[in-house]
């Protein structure tokens, strides 16, 4: 069976990437030291996902490994030879970002060059996937005309009704730190995939969501929210009177894209992915959402200013993937999205990776 290689392991992502390969039965490694809780502290340790990980699946192996250490990551790219390396190993706030900067461009920028180039050495025909995020945009889609509705904000004309596509400028925009170190990788991944003319491909994540999620205040929109929500803690929201408005996808159809690009690879491909304009949400919306299904009202205040960079409204259009990979297609609406998450927080349960509500029928 083919062998992959998952950074950031025990993440979102990366551990619903880990569960999704094993059970297809592939050769499964992880490489994952817990910089999340170094992060976040108590809110990002991944600890839990692991120890999960490693209870549930057959043919998984996970490596504790720092993606900056550029001996071992060549060494141990060396002797696996992966035929699929998913890399989602990052510092993932747009906010800690300002305060950490040379963690951030090291691990995010320096980290995934990392890879590329072990991977050229080592295993040139191996398929790598990019996570990225649409930070890399930086502001530019606040420059969409936009309209206000009661509960949120929503482009005004009808050419930009499925969101953002890859056209978007991504220079001449404020991207946040994060922004702008993702944006150093995503463009050095594309260069790997062209220059060298290796498989590779950049996700531009919209908001990536699910009941495995360790939420954080500063990461993590949905699962925070539930969290807040759930156990009383004070929320904040910042600027757009709460009407900025995120797509979400689950984890596990961000991993049905990641085995869509590994059956038909292309060199330097690029794609927005996130849950498009069916799976959208604001701020209003999703608080009202989780108070009906946690029964229980979030103590939040507003804050007038907004983030730095912070997107008013943004969508991903998925067009050019769903015409690439016709074959793949949201599995996870937005209410079982909701539902995912709540049921996590109602039973208080570890967190884990979400398999459940037909997963088995959600294949590629």
């Amino acid at each position: 069976m083919p062998k992959v290689l998952v950074t950031g392991s025990s993440g979102l992502i990366g551990s619903q990437t880990v569960e999704y390969f094993d059970q297809l039965g592939w050769d499964v490694h992880g490489i994952d030291n817990n910089m999340r809780m170094d992060f976040f502290g108590r809110d990002g340790d991944t600890t839990r996902t692991l120890n999960r990980l490693q209870s549930v699946t057959q043919r998984f192996t996970h490596h504790n490994l720092d993606i900056r250490n550029r001996e071992l990551v060549a060494s141990t790219i060396a002797d696996l030879k992966p035929d699929l390396l998913v890399h989602c190993a990052a510092q993932p706030s747009h906010d800690l970002a300002k305060d950490r900067p040379f963690d951030d461009f090291d691990i995010n920028a320096g980290g995934t060059l990392t890879l590329l180039e072990s991977v050229r050495q080592s295993c040139r025909d191996c398929v790598f996937v990019f996570m990225s995020t649409n930070k890399v945009y930086g502001d530019a889609p606040n420059e969409y005309e936009f309209k206000e509705l009661l509960t949120r904000y929503d482009y005004a004309r009808p050419e930009d009704y499925l969101g953002v596509n890859e056209s978007c400028r991504v220079d001449a925009s404020m991207h946040s730190l994060f922004g702008a170190s993702k944006l150093a990788a995503d463009v050095m991944v594309q260069e790997y995939g062209r220059y060298f003319h290796m498989p590779t491909v950049c996700f531009r994540g919209g908001c990536l969501t699910g009941s495995g999620h360790q939420g954080a205040e500063m990461h993590g929109f949905l699962a925070y929210l539930a969290r807040a929500t759930s156990e009383g803690r004070p929320y904040r929201i910042f600027g757009h009177q709460g009407k900025q408005v995120r797509d979400n996808i689950h984890s596990l159809d961000v991993c049905r894209a990641f085995h869509a690009f590994y059956k038909n690879p292309k060199c330097g491909a690029v794609y927005n992915l996130g849950g498009g304009r069916e799976n959208s949400v604001s701020m209003l919306e999703a608080i009202d959402r989780f108070e009906q299904l946690l029964g229980k009202r979030l103590s939040w205040e507003y804050v007038p200013e907004s983030r730095l960079g912070d997107h008013i409204c943004y969508i991903s259009d998925l067009t050019k993937f769903r015409q690439d990979y016709p074959d793949w297609s949201l599995t996870y609406s937005l209410e079982e999205v909701f539902e995912d998450i709540a049921e996590r927080h109602r039973s208080d349960a570890p967190a884990g990776i979400a398999v459940g509500n037909g997963a088995a029928d959600r294949s590629v």
